[in-house]
């Protein structure tokens, strides 16, 4: 499978039922000893790769005695507290043989929801992948609500294939790729290898003939969920059977799989939704020198800030204009306000003085930043 050698940085989907050994509710060595030399063949290629791993309330079930009951959302939270640690363990030493570190996150829905709280998880990840570590990434299940999960894994790896950028999310399934009906029923279902359009014939396909395929809470529904989300942050989509040993390399070697394509890039798909999809919330008003640094593709320092306008908070969007008025750009600035007024016109080693703390040298990150002309 070509995306996979090609992409710069993947995110890899792991659920509980490749993860936990269902006869002994112990996790699967065997199968993440396999998958860790498959991730580490990734790695020596320089690529970047993320797991968004399932398993620590199966593996809490275990260990508090609880394999036999039904849990409800309090018991699947102290399930999930006493499973956490046994999971980053079973990745550690998988790891291990490798010279590969996990690291690991927790999230909840607000993480990739709300802006501020979305660019300081962003940030934390992109440090951790220039350090060469792997993180592992779960829904913080010991403190969400039903109210504010995000209620399948597929989702979540979704999300944060969006927040950092993937060009490529791999779900690992029961399954080995989306058919035309479900091929455990019907004898005639043919595999879909390519989908260049998540249209409503393949959302029928999924919702339908292919709801029981995969393990999770919608099975193959809710993995054409999560690639339309990835698709429109221009990241394609992997869907491919987990159990084998090496599934990536079982898929790079051709075993059977479905590719979701994405039409843009992520870069593309980011700067298109802090153009037209964000309301701005107030606005900042540059010199002519950092007028045309911005436009020369540099990040917005506080130096050539002359003046602040609104009321608006770390990670909302914000106008930049150009002393004359004109709207240069549209951003995610970094500081609040108030703390944007603190230190416009200052040099960016004078921040922490002014405010006792530093988010960072720019107001707005070139990254952050859209042009508007």
């Amino acid at each position: 499978m070509n995306a996979l050698r090609t992409s710069r940085r993947i995110v890899v989907k792991v659920g509980s039922s490749l993860l936990v050994d269902e006869r002994t509710g112990a996790a699967n060595h065997a199968w993440l000893t396999a998958f860790a030399g498959d991730m580490a063949r990734i790695k020596a290629r320089g690529q970047q790769v993320l797991v968004v791993s399932s398993g620590a309330i199966a593996l809490g079930r275990r260990r508090l005695g609880l394999a036999r009951r039904k849990l409800d959302l309090p018991g699947k939270q102290a399930a999930a507290a006493a499973g956490q640690s046994l999971l980053m363990h079973a990745w550690e030493q998988a790891f291990a043989p490798h010279g590969m570190i996990a690291a690991q996150a927790l999230l909840t829905l607000a993480d990739t929801e709300t802006r501020a709280r979305w660019l300081n998880a962003r940030a934390t990840m992109e440090i951790l992948l220039s350090l060469g570590v792997v993180p592992v990434v779960n829904e913080n299940d010991t403190l969400a609500t039903e109210e504010i999960r995000y209620g399948d894994n597929d989702r979540l790896a979704a999300r944060v294939a969006q927040m950092i950028g993937a060009d490529l999310l791999v779900l690992l399934s029961d399954i080995d790729g989306l058919y035309t009906a479900d091929p455990r029923r019907d004898p005639k279902a043919r595999h879909v290898a390519l989908v260049t359009e998540l249209t409503e014939e393949v959302d029928a396909m999924a919702g339908g003939a292919n709801l029981e395929a995969g393990v999770g809470s919608g099975g193959m529904a809710t993995k054409i969920v999560a690639a339309r989300i990835a698709a429109a942050a221009g990241c394609a989509t992997l869907i491919t059977l987990g159990g084998r040993p090496a599934p990536l390399a079982a898929a790079e070697e051709g075993g059977r799989a479905t590719l979701i394509e994405a039409h843009t890039s992520p870069a593309a798909a980011y700067k298109a939704w802090i153009a037209g999809s964000l309301s701005p919330q107030g606005a900042l008003v540059v010199d002519a020198g950092a007028s045309a640094a911005l436009l020369a593709g540099k990040s917005l320092l506080p130096a050539g800030v002359r003046a602040v306008q609104g009321r608006f908070g770390k990670g909302d969007a914000v106008l930049v204009r150009d002393e004359a008025g004109r709207e240069i750009a549209r951003g995610l600035t970094r500081y609040d306000a108030g703390d944007a007024e603190k230190i416009m016109g200052l040099r960016s080693g004078g921040i922490e003085a002014v405010l006792g703390y530093t988010a960072g040298p720019t107001l707005i990150h070139a990254d952050d930043l859209a042009l508007s002309r």
